[in-house]
């Protein structure tokens, strides 16, 4: 395996990607990053966690002018989970250059903060195709300088319905561009893409040789009505540090999750009728053990930055087998051991028998009347989460926060969790049995010498 030293970056990215404690280059990246350094286009089939977001944006970040404060990269998302996780992805991998200004453009939040943040200008903008094509037509996102375009997770893009958004955005760049093109999978119609937008692409395929993931997957059959019966006893038997619960609807969602909460469990919905405050608010609290249940849309199957989840459960089997690899794929990560769980009616047996006759073998049937037995056994986090109404554009840093709460607040540093800043709010996650005294410390004092309001969430 050869070493960054050896792809042709320059002294700055080096010392930034030691930095940030790169040592080798995975697969994909050193298969990309030669040929996006030398300005080809590239179609990668990468997977989640590939190391993929440094595969395009290295090269894309090396190409930067600095000192022209215009878009000159765009890179495109299927969701704002993604676009989010990118965008702090590129931030990192920017602190090799100087000022260079990354930009998200999403749905969900009001279009006048970003036309702002657009007045200022940006190098590189990462968003959803709907937004970005919002920008395009008021005329508040132009794309004259533009030398780099990424299509990132373009078959979920595809799947999602954004082929004529995709169009419609390509067609405005410049002819004379960069496409690099990152997908998962390999359906006809990404080749079509690439066919029309594409220039002689490079080709880079990686073998995936990693053992395969260690998970015990179970499949219950149940009854239409016994769905949070079930899920209440699996969670009670297994008592998982975190969970994802797969649903097919927004509404379903809303209702699993009142339900586990109205029985004692701390759970939170996520799916597309949240608005981006309210998205970031449940990510954070699930991403830092404050909530032990996240019940979910197939928004959050791919592209979301969660570590270490020891069990996924599928109320009802997914129509796509794809779809329910990339569920059951969360889990099992990292060399740990993961647990998968499919709750399936009779009338809904024939997608299992699908799954089964595509993987050529044998689903294993737990025992339902056992699993619905169990006792009720809430989980308790660990964590709690306070939110603090100031951010980066109040001048907030992570270990300001810290520092009032080992200071003035009196809190050993040991409690203290992840801290997650965004624009205008702080999460802060501390242990649950000291959380009363922190949040009364941090309202009645002070964060750089300011007050501001902090609220337990």
């Amino acid at each position: 395996m050869p070493l960054f030293s050896q792809l042709g970056l320059s002294d700055a990215m080096q010392s930034n990607l030691a930095r940030l404690g790169y040592t080798e280059p995975t697969a994909v990246q050193e298969a990309a990053i030669p040929p996006a350094l030398a300005g080809r286009d590239i179609i990668a089939m990468a997977k989640t966690g590939s190391g993929k977001t440094a595969a395009f944006g290295i090269g894309l970040i090396e190409h930067l002018n600095a000192r022209l404060f215009a878009v000159q990269a765009l890179v495109l998302c299927p969701t704002r989970e993604l676009a989010d996780q990118v965008a702090k992805a590129l931030r990192e991998l920017a602190r090799a250059r100087e000022n260079i200004k990354v930009l998200t453009l999403c749905g969900g939040v009001a279009l006048g903060p970003q036309i702002g943040s657009l007045s200022h200008g940006a190098h590189i903008v990462v968003g959803t195709p709907g937004r970005i094509q919002d920008h395009l037509r008021k005329g508040t996102l132009t794309l004259e300088k533009l030398n780099t375009v990424v299509l990132d997770e373009a078959d979920r893009m595809l799947d999602m319905g954004f082929r004529e958004g995709m169009d419609d955005i390509l067609g405005r760049c410049p002819q004379r561009r960069q496409t690099l093109l990152f997908s998962a999978t390999w359906p006809s119609a990404i080749r079509l893409l690439s066919e029309s937008y594409q220039s002689d692409p490079v080709d880079v395929r990686v073998v995936d040789n990693e053992p395969a993931p260690d998970i015990d997957e179970q499949f219950y059959e149940i009854q239409p009505d016994q769905q949070i019966d079930a899920l209440t006893a699996l969670l009670s038997r297994e008592q998982p540090g975190s969970c994802i619960a797969f649903c097919t609807t927004r509404q379903q969602c809303d209702d699993l999750a009142g339900a586990l909460n109205d029985r004692g469990f701390h759970a939170l919905a996520l799916h597309g009728d949240l608005d981006q405050k309210d998205r970031d608010a449940v990510l954070v609290r699930f991403g830092n053990r404050s909530c032990t249940v996240l019940v979910a849309t197939d928004v959050a199957a791919r592209g979301l930055d969660i570590k270490s989840l020891p069990l996924v459960v599928n109320i009802e089997p997914a129509r796509d087998s794809e779809v329910h690899t990339h569920r059951v794929g969360r889990t099992g990560r990292a060399g740990e051991t993961g647990r998968a769980v499919t709750f399936c009616t009779p009338a809904q047996g024939h997608r299992v028998s699908k799954l089964e006759h595509q993987r050529g073998t044998a689903i294993h049937w737990g025992d339902s009347e056992a699993l619905l037995a169990t006792g009720n056994r809430p989980m308790v986090p660990a964590m709690r989460t306070l939110c603090i109404a100031g951010g980066r554009k109040d001048k907030v840093r992570p270990g300001d926060v810290l520092g009032a709460l080992t200071g003035d607040a009196g809190i050993d540093g040991k409690r203290v969790g992840k801290i997650d800043l965004f624009e205008f709010q702080c999460f802060v996650a501390v242990q649950a049995e000291v959380a009363p005294v922190a949040l009364k410390r941090l309202e009645q004092g002070r964060i750089k010498g300011r007050k501001f309001r902090v609220r337990a969430v």
